[in-house]
C-alpha cells in the first residue's frame, strides 16, 4: 500500500512541476509583420494595409520579393526577409487531439519555454466513439484557443496545424488508424467538419468566420487513400494504391470532400503514395481540377514531410530533381515539409521546366493563410484573439472536457449479469493488474503534446478503493514473459480484479502497422490464469487504437466486465473508474468494426472496399464486410437499457423518375429537387434504466434487395441525447436523398437505387421507404 500510494504522489508532483508557468518573467512577443512602431517602413507596404482586400495584400507582398526570397517560401520553415520585417514561420505544428510537439522536429510548438503542457484529449479514434459532433466542435475550439494563447505568449512560430486526419480506417492493422474517427466515411465526414470550424474559430453551424479571420489553420489529411505505413515490404513511401472510382466516390474522397466544402479548411495535405500510378502530391487532378475547382479549395496545400524528394529517386516517377519540382508546383503544391524545393527550385526554373508565375501561384495562397491569420496585422495583441494569454492552456475547464470526452468515448463491450458497475460501498479489496495500469504514456497515443497532468487507470481506482494491490502482471505490453504467481497471489485476495491490458505505440504508430490482431505475447495466459483465480468474474480494460481479437474474453464467463478505453487522453485513468464504479454510465460506441484475427490473411495492399464473392474477399468496413465480427461498428453497452421508436417519416415514398426504374443519377435529379427532397426522421427514445445516461442514437439506411456492389447498410445519421432514468425524448434527423440514399456507380457517379429501403435504429427497428 505505501508503495502505491508513493507512485501516485510521485506522479502528482511531477504533473504539478510540468504545469508549472513562470509568470513573473517578461515573455518575447510572438512573431508578426507590419510593426509600424520598430519598422515605420511598413506604413507604406499595400500588403501591410489592413483596409485592402487580403487578396490583393497578397499579390503586392509577392510582387516586392527576389526570387531567391521567393524560393525561400516554398518550404515548412519559412525563412525570415528582414527587409520586409517578415520573420520567420513554421508551417508545420500538429494539433491532432491537442495542441503537440514532435519529438526531435523543429515544429511551430516547442514547449520548452514557460509554457510546459497543454490539454491533451482522448485519442481521435475514442473520440470518435463519442459519436457526438458538438463535442467533437468543443474540443477543437479548445485546440484553437490554446495555439493562439502560446503564440500570443511568444512561445510559438507557426498557427498552421496539419489536423485533422480524415482517412477512412480500411485495415484494423494500420498503425495511424488510432488517428481517424473510424471507417465510415459519413461519420469521418462529419468529425472533419466539426474539427475544422472549432479549430478556425468558426461557429458549429459554420459560415460564422468574420472578414476570413482564422483563430487556427486546420489541414485535411492525407489526400488520398492513404492508409498503409509499412506492411509486408510494402511502405507507405512507394506504395501504389489501385483504387476504383467507385471507391474513391463513395468511400476515400468524401471526408476530403466535406472537409473543403463544408469546413471551408485552409489547408490540404497530399499524401506519401501513389494512387493508379500517379505520386498524390503530383496529380494535377486531384489537386487542382477536383480540390480546387470541383470542390473550391481556398487555402494552401503541403506535402508530406518529405514526399517530394521521393518522386525522382524512390518513386522514379519525375525524370530528374527539376521535373520533380515542375510535377509538384505544376499539379498544386504550394509549400513541401522538407528541403527539396529549397535545394531545386532555383536550377528547374534555369532549365526552364517551370515558371516564375507557378511559384507566384504558391507563395500568394502561403501569405493569404498567414494574411488570415492576423499575423500581418502589427501586434496581434491588439486584434481579436489578442487577449488570449496562459491562462487559456490548461485550464480548469478544458481540463473537465478531456474528462468528459474521455468518459463518454468509453466503450463497454460485456457486462454479464451486470457485474458493473461495481458497488463503491460493498467493495473493500482491489486488485489492479497488467502492464498498462500505470503508465501515462500509454494514455496518450501517437501525436500528443506534453499534458496538463495524467491520471492513470492505477490511479484512479484508488481514489474509490483503500485497499489497492498492484502488479504489472508482465514487465511491458510485448509480455514475453508473466509473473502468475504474484498476479494470481494478488488477484485470489481482492473482492475484485481489474485487468489494464492492450497494446501501444511500440505495436501501432506512423511507419508502423500491425503484424496480427491478438494481444501481445502472454497477455491471454494471464487474463486467463488471473480470471481462475479471482474470487469474483474480473474487468478487462483494454488500451489500444487498433481492433483486438478478444473472443476469449468475449466467452470466457470469468471475464464479467469488458471496457475498451482507446487511448483516453490525460484525464483517461480517471474515466476508466468513474465508470467501473458507477459514477459515470458508459455510452460509447465503436466506430470501427472489430474483426477476427484471421483478417490478416487478407493483403493490407488490396484498396477494394467491396466483397467479391469468387475469389472469397469479404470486403471491408461494415458497409461492405461479408465475414464473422467479434464486433459489430456502433456495438456498445450501457448500463441503461435505451428502446426506440420511429415517431414520424417526412416520406414513404419517392419519385424522382418514375416512368424509369433502377438507379437514378443524383446529378440529372438536380439541386433543387434535391432540396425540395429532403424529409425528417423522427426517433423517441427512451431511458428504461435506473441511471441517467448519454445515449448515441444511430439511424442506419439498408436496401431490401441490395445489389452486389451496394453497402449492406449505411450510417445516415446520428446524434446524442441524455436521458434521466425513466426520461423521454425524441431525437429529430434531416435526410438529404441525394447523400443519404446513394451510392457510387462502378464510373464513379453518385446514384440512388429504386425499390424499397428501410430505416433501421437501435434493435433492429425498421421503417421502409420506397424509391422509383
Amino acid at each position: 500500500m505505501s508503495l502505491i500510494a508513493a507512485i501516485f504522489m510521485c506522479s502528482m508532483m511531477l504533473n504539478a512541476n510540468i504545469n508549472a508557468q513562470s509568470t513573473n518573467s517578461k515573455q518575447p512577443l510572438p512573431p508578426f509583420s507590419c510593426d509600424s512602431i520598430t519598422n515605420p517602413s511598413t506604413k507604406s507596404y499595400p500588403f501591410c494595409n489592413v483596409d485592402l482586400p487580403i487578396g490583393k495584400r497578397a499579390h503586392d507582398l509577392v510582387s516586392r520579393l527576389t526570387l531567391n526570397e521567393k524560393i525561400s517560401q516554398l518550404v515548412n520553415k519559412a525563412s525570415a526577409i528582414p527587409r520586409l520585417g517578415i520573420p520567420y514561420y513554421q508551417w508545420w505544428s500538429e494539433a491532432l487531439h491537442g495542441v503537440a510537439g514532435t519529438l526531435g522536429v523543429d515544429t511551430g510548438f516547442f514547449f520548452n519555454g514557460t509554457i510546459r503542457a497543454a490539454t491533451s484529449f482522448p485519442q481521435v479514434i475514442l473520440t470518435a466513439a463519442t459519436f457526438d459532433a458538438h463535442l467533437w466542435y468543443r474540443i477543437a475550439k479548445v485546440i484553437g484557443t490554446e495555439g493562439r494563447a502560446i503564440y500570443n505568449e511568444g512561445e510559438a512560430t507557426g498557427m498552421t496545424f496539419w489536423s485533422p486526419n480524415i482517412n477512412i480506417f480500411r485495415d484494423p492493422r494500420w498503425g495511424r488508424g488510432q488517428e481517424t474517427p473510424g471507417e465510415d466515411p459519413f461519420m469521418t465526414s462529419k468529425y472533419g467538419v466539426s474539427f475544422v470550424r472549432g479549430i478556425q474559430g468558426d461557429s458549429f453551424e459554420g459560415g460564422d468566420l468574420k472578414d476570413g479571420r482564422l483563430l487556427a489553420s486546420a489541414c485535411c489529411k492525407h489526400l488520398t487513400a492513404y492508409d498503409l505505413e509499412s506492411w509486408n515490404g510494402n511502405s507507405r513511401f512507394t506504395f501504389d494504391a489501385h483504387v476504383t472510382k467507385q471507391d474513391m466516390a463513395d468511400t476515400y474522397q468524401p471526408p476530403f470532400k466535406s472537409c473543403v466544402e463544408q469546413g471551408r479548411a485552409s489547408g490540404i495535405m497530399c499524401a506519401y503514395n501513389l494512387v493508379n500510378g500517379v505520386p498524390n502530391c503530383a496529380d494535377y487532378d486531384l489537386l487542382t481540377k477536383t480540390a480546387r475547382r470541383e470542390w473550391g479549395f481556398q487555402g494552401y496545400i503541403t506535402s508530406d514531410c518529405g514526399a517530394v524528394s521521393l518522386l525522382y529517386g524512390t518513386q522514379n516517377y519525375s525524370k530528374s530533381h527539376e521535373d520533380a519540382v515542375a510535377d509538384v508546383l505544376k499539379a498544386g503544391l504550394d509549400v513541401e515539409c522538407g528541403n527539396y524545393l529549397t535545394n531545386h527550385t532555383k536550377s528547374a526554373i534555369e532549365k526552364g521546366k517551370v515558371s516564375e508565375h507557378d511559384i507566384d501561384r504558391a507563395l500568394r495562397n502561403l501569405f493569404t493563410i498567414r494574411m488570415r491569420l492576423g499575423l500581418f496585422n502589427g501586434n496581434p495583441s491588439e486584434h481579436v484573439y489578442g487577449n488570449l494569454s496562459r491562462n487559456d492552456v490548461c485550464s480548469p475547464e478544458h481540463q473537465d472536457l478531456a474528462l468528459e470526452v474521455a468518459r463518454d468515448g468509453i466503450v463497454l463491450l460485456k457486462n454479464s449479469a451486470n457485474l458493473l458497475p461495481l458497488s463503491k460501498s460493498k467493495t473493500k479489496s482491489l486488485a489492479v493488474i497488467g502492464p498498462n495500469s500505470n503508465v501515462s504514456e500509454t494514455l496518450l497515443g501517437s501525436y500528443a503534446g506534453p499534458p496538463c497532468k495524467t491520471i492513470t487507470p492505477l490511479q484512479g481506482l484508488m481514489n474509490y478503493v483503500k485497499k489497492t494491490e498492484f502488479h504489472k502482471g508482465c514487465e511491458t505490453v510485448n509480455c514475453t514473459s508473466i509473473a502468475s504467481r504474484e498476479a494470481t497471489r494478488i488477484a485470489r485476495s481482492a473482492d475484485y480484479v481489474v485487468l489494464v491490458m492492450g497494446i501501444n505505440q511500440d505495436f501501432e504508430r506512423e511507419d508502423l502497422d500491425r503484424e496480427d490482431l491478438v494481444l501481445p505475447g502472454q497477455q491471454q495466459s494471464l487474463i486467463r490464469s488471473v480470471a481462475n483465480a479471482a474470487k469474483n468474474p474480473v474487468i478487462l480494460v483494454l488500451l489500444c487504437g487498433g481492433p483486438v481479437d478478444i473472443s476469449f474474453a468475449k466467452n470466457n464467463p470469468k471475464i464479467g466486465g469488458i471496457l475498451w478505453a482507446g487511448y483516453p487522453g490525460e484525464a483517461g485513468g480517471k474515466a476508466i473508474a468513474e465508470i467501473i464504479f458507477g459514477d459515470h454510465n458508459p455510452g460509447g460506441r465503436l466506430p470501427v468494426t472489430w474483426y477476427p484475427k484471421d483478417f490478416i490473411k487478407i493483403p493490407m495492399t488490396d484498396m477494394r472496399m467491396r466483397p467479391d464473392r469468387a475469389s472469397g474477399y469479404p470486403g471491408r468496413t461494415y458497409r461492405f464486410y461479408q465475414g464473422e465480427k467479434v464486433y459489430e461498428f456502433g456495438y456498445g453497452l450501457s448500463y441503461s437499457n435505451y428502446s426506440y421508436k420511429f415517431v414520424s417519416v417526412g416520406q414513404s415514398k419517392l419519385d424522382f423518375k418514375p416512368e424509369n426504374s433502377g438507379d437514378v443519377s443524383v446529378s440529372d435529379i438536380g439541386f433543387e429537387t434535391c432540396e425540395k427532397s429532403k424529409f425528417s426522421v423522427v426517433v423517441s427514445v427512451e431511458n428504461e434504466g435506473e441511471m441517467a445516461g448519454k445515449n448515441s442514437v444511430l439511424l442506419f439506411l439498408k436496401r431490401d434487395e441490395p445489389l452486389k456492389d451496394s453497402p449492406t447498410k449505411q450510417l445516415v445519421g446520428f446524434q446524442t441525447v441524455r436521458l434521466n432514468a425513466n426520461e423521454k425524448a425524441n431525437v429529430e434527423f434531416e435526410i438529404n436523398p441525394c447523400q443519404h440514399f446513394a451510392r457510387a456507380s462502378e464510373d464513379g457517379k453518385m446514384v440512388i437505387e429504386s425499390g424499397t429501403h428501410h430505416f433501421i435504429v437501435g434493435d433492429q427497428k425498421e421503417y421502409p421507404i420506397s424509391i422509383n
